[in-house]
């Protein structure tokens, strides 16, 4: 017997062209499809339904649990015939199984409100012993028509239109499995009664809603007097270091909570930012822990251009190769003008030019260039980047 309260009406689909590739958009709609193809004994009877479907010649769609029927109109004689498509409800221990697999991941139900039928929850149905995708045989067609294709062409287009609707709302497949909407939602309620605590959802939504806190100022990153919290505390705990660790996260979060895009760092990279962010931190350590005793120089890299000024810094690169003949031109014409002093050899390297081996300017990543001076072996970050290599190098010259 239909249980017409749970029947569910779709319009017809108007004739016309799809898509182009698989007939169903969704993976489980695709899998409806399978088990009607797989089962088949005459593939010009599917082809046929394909051409029927795509022709808008089913009427509207009614499904109940256990059933999807409709009126579907033959292409050769433009008679009409009743066309059924039956697949088997699941009984109530099942779907008690079910509910419960549904009930351990709050985002299962959310996905299918969403019109997602979730791979793992499907997954996890299948290894309780329970199928919610139809397999080989599991389709039923039936039809008044006097042909005794399996199916006949008039069920093939009635299952592949059922697949839209499957690709639209996976509840259609829960209905066709004995439950619809209402009967699961108010049963994963009964399942979570004994599981979950608070105030029911109708409470919650009528609260009023609260104002949201004035966005935070940015963080000072003063370090936090930790030493009373920690007392007494593990002898090889430093609570000053601790203090720095926490206000070092806890400006990372307010720069989180302002906007902020943070990016994920590898440990050197990230001991530099930190020793630049936290002045008073103890270097020496952080050097020693990070395996590189140039720290300080890192820092002051850092500080001329974050992450940018530091990759500069540590590594050369081959930027392309119209930056490089720009900034060659740039140079030139500086030097014909007289801005720049062209007695002394300029030498250019991958993303360095170097004048007199006593100053140096190099290409960063970001598009700018950073000034550098030479200081007993080694090469210093001192002044500021700028995009026009002529102005970085006028600075440099006047000290």
């Amino acid at each position: 017997m239909i249980d017409d309260e749970r029947a569910r009406g779709f319009r017809a689909f108007p004739a016309g062209p799809r898509t182009p590739g698989k007939f169903a958009k969704t993976w489980w709609g695709n899998a409806w499809i399978a088990a009607m193809e797989d089962t088949a004994l005459d593939l010009a009877q599917l082809k046929k339904g394909r051409k029927y479907a795509y022709a808008g010649n089913v009427g509207p769609i009614t499904v109940t649990p256990g059933k999807i029927f409709a009126t579907v109109q033959d292409g050769d004689d433009y008679s009409e015939y009743q066309t059924v498509v039956l697949l088997s409800q699941l009984t109530g221990i099942e779907w008690s199984r079910f509910l419960d697999r549904v009930a351990a991941k709050a985002g299962h139900i959310a996905t299918l409100l969403d019109g997602e039928m979730p791979r793992d929850l499907v997954e996890a149905a299948d290894d309780a012993g329970i199928s919610l995708l139809p397999g080989i045989g599991d389709l039923d067609p039936e039809c008044d028509c006097p042909g005794w294709g399996h199916p006949c062409e008039h069920a093939a287009a009635l299952s592949y239109q059922a697949s839209w609707l499957l690709d639209a709302d996976p509840f259609v497949l829960l209905l066709l499995r004995g439950l619809d909407r209402e009967q699961l939602l108010e049963g994963l309620r009964g399942t979570s009664q004994d599981t979950l605590s608070g105030d029911p959802a109708a409470t919650a939504y009528a609260a009023p809603v609260a104002a949201l806190p004035e966005i935070a100022t940015p963080a000072t990153r003063k370090p936090l007097a930790l030493t009373p919290l920690l007392a007494p505390h593990p002898s090889d705990v430093d609570p000053a270091a601790l203090g720095l660790l926490a206000a070092d996260a806890a400006s990372r979060a307010r720069d989180l909570l302002n906007g902020a895009q943070l990016s994920s760092m590898d440990p050197w990279t990230d001991a530099v930012r930190f020793a630049a962010a936290h002045p008073d931190c103890p270097v020496d350590r952080l050097a020693s822990a990070s395996g590189r005793e140039d720290l300080p120089v890192a820092v002051q890299a850092w500080e001329q251009g974050g992450e940018a000024g530091l990759s500069t810094w540590d590594e050369a690169w081959s930027p392309p190769k119209a930056v490089l003949g720009r900034a060659r031109t740039a140079v030139a014409e500086a030097i014909v003008d007289g801005v720049l002093d062209g007695s002394e050899e300029i030498k250019y390297w991958r993303n360095r030019c170097t004048i007199a081996d006593r100053m140096q300017i190099r290409y960063g990543t970001d598009g700018r260039w950073y000034p550098y001076v030479r200081a007993s072996d080694n090469w210093r970050p001192q002044g500021t980047p700028h995009a026009d290599p002529v102005s970085v190098l006028i600075d440099l010259a006047r000290g």
